[in-house]
């Protein structure tokens, strides 16, 4: 990005009040007392320097002597040049600051979203499901191309896009990554992703970190580096693919509940927060099954309990497990499930 050359210009500036102001002191020496001059003074030499650079020519000022019309004729055709200078100088600003904006250097306030390092085909395909499930994103690319494709597809509020080198942290103080729900790293490989989950650790050590792996085996070496959750791609697909081949209806399910409900007919799987309001607060478990699937058409199917910041699932307990603020309910749900449970929530899905 072209960046305008502050120092540049105000040495420019400095050379034009020299300039004008010589000459200006040259004016009044040769106007100045002459009979009939109406440039006796410096405020009429102002006065006339200003009316003639802004081409207003209101003829109340004139030079009489031949050397003064001279210096106003200097006057008159610098000004197309000042003009210039101006007008180049405002339209470099206003780009820069267009530019600045589009490579998202200015910031965002953005606050639990998700932060994606790295572009791809695999980053857009997740991107989507985020945007349709109501989630901000924040993605860092050190392409420049990858910001038209961008925004081509999202508007600024949804996602919010940052140009940088990846290794550039300050920068990424941009993407308001603090306030980050979780950063998914989504660069290209598992060694480049484990590197830079150690370094960028450093810098945001509280922070949840996700990553997609090639090689499943990883997986444990990048939980003791620090990362939430790591997700193999194969043995996902390998799971979808064995049960396709058995199982062809749970597998076609199973995916659809994966991923976000785009039809009424759909059917996704969601988490939503227990606030100390929420009415299924301090209510038995089974209680909340049955009334949920009563007048939401919702299934309760588990629990998550957090206790010292770990996070315990509870897969459709049994026995006398009561529901507690700051819990989260797992639920199945067809788009017009999710509306009434947001209705009676007060809340968006997610963590």
């Amino acid at each position: 990005m072209k960046r305008p050359n502050y120092r540049k210009v105000l040495i420019t500036l400095f050379i034009l009040v020299c300039f004008y102001g010589g000459l200006l002191v040259v004016l009044l020496d040769l106007e100045a007392g002459k009979p009939n001059s109406r440039l006796n003074t410096t405020q009429d030499a102002m006065w006339y320097l200003v009316e003639t650079l802004t081409t207003v020519g209101y003829g109340d000022a004139l030079p009489i002597t031949y050397w003064g019309r001279m210096i106003g004729f200097v006057f008159l055709l610098s000004s197309l040049g000042v003009y210039g200078f101006i007008i180049g100088q405002i339209a470099n600003f206003m780009s820069t600051l267009k530019e600045q904006r589009e490579l998202g250097l200015n910031g965002t306030n953005f606050k639990n979203h998700v932060v994606i390092i790295g572009w791809n085909e695999f980053g857009q395909s997740v991107i989507s499901h985020l945007v349709g499930a109501g989630r901000q994103v924040a993605v860092a690319t050190k392409d420049r191309g990858h910001i038209d494709i961008i925004r081509e597809y999202y508007s600024m509020d949804q996602v919010f896009t940052l140009f940088t080198d990846y290794n550039n942290f300050d920068i990424l103080e941009k993407a308001n990554i603090r306030q980050a729900s979780i950063v998914f790293v989504n660069l290209n490989d598992d060694t480049e992703k484990l590197v830079y989950i150690i370094n960028i650790k450093k810098h945001f050590e509280n922070l949840n970190y996700v990553v997609t792996l090639d090689n499943g085996n990883l997986k444990s070496t990048f939980m003791h580096a620090g990362v939430t959750y790591s997700i193999s791609k194969n043995e996902i697909s390998s799971k979808l693919l064995a049960s396709y081949i058995y199982e062809p209806d749970v597998a076609y399910f199973s995916e659809e509940l994966i991923a976000f409900a785009h039809e009424e007919d759909e059917y996704d799987m969601k988490q939503f927060l227990v606030k100390p309001d929420n009415l299924f607060a301090n209510t038995p478990y089974d209680k909340a099954f049955f009334d949920l699937k009563k007048d939401c058409n919702v299934v309760l199917i588990g629990l998550v309990k957090i206790k010292n910041g770990e996070r315990k699932l509870l897969k459709n307990p049994e026995g006398a497990i009561k529901i507690e603020a700051g819990d989260y309910l797992l639920m199945m749900m067809d788009t017009k499930g999710r509306n009434r449970l947001s209705k009676l929530f007060h809340i968006e899905e997610g963590i």
